[in-house]
This record gives C-alpha cells, sequence and structure tokens, in this order.
C-alpha cells in the first residue's frame, strides 16, 4: 500500500508497504480521507521520536472487523490502553503508561490507505455527515475537551489566544455555552461562528490585562502563553491546548501571587463531536485550505506548514470532498 512514512526527522512516500493484518478485537480501516494537523508537522521537526506512518485524523471503512461495524463508515480515537494499568482503572485510557497513539507513539497513523485499530476506539458516522466533516471529529473532540475539564457559562469573559485552525474550532464551541467570547491573534479578520454568526479576531496587542476569566492558549509558543496569561483576572484559569515544541519560560510566582489554575488538554469525547457534526451546530466546511491525493502528501504538508494555511487534506481512493 501506499503510505508516508517517518524516519530520521524526513518524510517520504512510499508504495511498497504490505496492508497491516488487525489483531484479535481490532479491526482494518480503508482510510478515505485524512487531516494534517500541527501536530503531524512537530513531528516531522523531532517533537517525539517515531518512525512510522504519520497521521491520527481520518475517517474510513470498515473491511475487517465485528460485524456490526462492517462496511460502515467510522473515525477512531487514537490512544490505544493497555486496559489493565492504574490510569486505565480509573477510567482514564488516555493517560495508560503503556498506551500507543495512532501516527505518533508505537502505532501506525492514516497518512496510508488502510490502519489498524481496536473496534472499542471506533465510533460510526451518521450519513449526515460529510467525509471532509468527519475528518474533524478528532479535533473537534479535542476542543470539547475544554468543557470536560472547565466550566463554562454565559458569565464567563473567555480569550482564545490564536486564530489559526484549532483556534477557530475551538471558539466555535465555545460560542455554543453563550460566554461573552472574544479571539485574538496576529491578523484582523472575521470568523464564522454558529447561527450564522461572525466574530472579528483583534490584534493580540489589544487584549486588556486582568479582563478574561478564562483564556484559551492555541498558539503553542511563549508569546501566545504570555498574552495568555496577562488577559486574567486573579483566580482565572489558563487552558493550554496546543502542542508546545521544546521548553517554555514562566513565571511561577506571579501565578502564585495571582492563584491561576494552569490547565492542560488534548484528547477529547467523540460522542458529542460527532451530534454537533450531525446536526449542523459546528461548520468547518471554512476551515478547509486545499485537498491533495495521497501520492502527493509531501506536497500537502509543504502547503500545511506555511503561515496562515488552513487544513490541508490527503484524499485517498480517488474520493472527493462531495462524497457522503
Amino acid at each position: 500500500m501506499q503510505a508516508l512514512w517517518l524516519e530520521d526527522r524526513t518524510l517520504r512516500w512510499r508504495d511498497d508497504l504490505a496492508v497491516p493484518r488487525p489483531a484479535a478485537g481490532e479491526a482494518l480501516i480503508r482510510v478515505l480521507r485524512a487531516g494534517i494537523c500541527n501536530t503531524d508537522l512537530e513531528m516531522v521537526r523531532g517533537y517525539h521520536p517515531f518512525t512510522g506512518i504519520l497521521g491520527h485524523e481520518f475517517v474510513g471503512l470498515v473491511e475487517e472487523g465485528p460485524r456490526a461495524l462492517m462496511s460502515q463508515r467510522v473515525v477512531g480515537e487514537i490512544n490505544i490502553s493497555c486496559g489493565t494499568c492504574p490510569a486505565c482503572e480509573r477510567g482514564q485510557g488516555t493517560h495508560c503508561a503503556r498506551r500507543e497513539v495512532l501516527g505518533i507513539r508505537g502505532r501506525h497513523g492514516a497518512f496510508a490507505e488502510y490502519l489498524t485499530l481496536p473496534a472499542v476506539n471506533l465510533h460510526p458516522v451518521a450519513k449526515e455527515i460529510s467525509i471532509d466533516a468527519a475528518t474533524f471529529a478528532e479535533p473537534l473532540a479535542a476542543a470539547l475537551q475544554i468543557q470536560e475539564q472547565v466550566s463554562i457559562v454565559a458569565a464567563d469573559r473567555v480569550l482564545v489566544v490564536g486564530n489559526g485552525k484549532l483556534g477557530q474550532l475551538i471558539a466555535q464551541t465555545l460560542a455554543l455555552t453563550g460566554c461573552q467570547l472574544e479571539i485574538v491573534g496576529r491578523r484582523r479578520q472575521e470568523l464564522p461562528l454558529p447561527n450564522s454568526e461572525s466574530m472579528p479576531v483583534r490584534l493580540t496587542a489589544d487584549v486588556t490585562p486582568g479582563s478574561f476569566d478564562v483564556a484559551v492558549e492555541c498558539t503553542g509558543n511563549s508569546e501566545g502563553f504570555g498574552v495568555a496569561r496577562r488577559s486574567l483576572r486573579p483566580r482565572g484559569q489558563l487552558i493550554m491546548k496546543s502542542t508546545y515544541a521544546g521548553r517554555m519560560e514562566l513565571d511561577a510566582s506571579d501565578l502564585v501571587v495571582d492563584e491561576i489554575t494552569l490547565v492542560g488538554s488534548r484528547c477529547g469525547p467523540f460522542a458529542p463531536a460527532l451530534r454537533l457534526l450531525a446536526e449542523g451546530r459546528v461548520d468547518v466546511s471554512p476551515l478547509i485550505g486545499s485537498r491533495y491525493p495521497l501520492h502527493r502528501g509531501l506536497e500537502a504538508l509543504e502547503e500545511a506548514r506555511q503561515p496562515g494555511a488552513l487544513k490541508v487534506l490527503l484524499e485517498m481512493g480517488g474520493t472527493t470532498g462531495q462524497e457522503c
């Protein structure tokens, strides 16, 4: 099969790989579409040592596995846990000490014609959800994880720092809470939000210090972290929602004096993400920049690296963005 293979920080296209065989309890999935995210780009830069097939945002068809899933379109949770360690017994499989992570740690990923995952990781995709939209199930679930960790109500003033793909997706989910939402970034623009509304993006320099209850940092850099921190009132909550490469300095004393709650946030719940997509309450179409066939995957990642790039999708098997 074809795939994009990472080794020694070098990514290359290969067409000589064997189709994987599913282990007991797993399914073989023919990938229809996969999305490129910033974590994939950081993996190529050496964020985490990995040799194999990249990619973790996908939608595909089950070709082997449990009868109930056969020939169904599915998306998949990316953490493969052992089920027996203390974290798993606490119901925290995403923190399993022995976990594999699709396309990131110990498990070949979705930039390929086929992949395997445990059947328990798979979620059927409703007919109302297009192939393109289903590709966003994993990052949308990650966006919703914020609300699993922090209670956000209409009275809260919430700042999203970063107006890239992740920031825009998070802004859409937070807007559903009715909170007093603002978005800042490096460029001014109008972002589409649910119910045909739009929201202006302000520049980071315009943020009034100490004026927000919650700040969500989506840039993955120290400048964005600084903007988020300065925006918070005492006892505010700072959500770190991005892949950070390298080390970052912070003023720990400042966090203590203002009693700031710092929350790391990553993978989230798929079921509510799929419901929002099926109901049309989140619109991912404005986030899509371009599509490439898998054999042009190196070009696709190069486009995804460009500043301000929207979501770049890899298409497998000749599927098109209009198919359901």
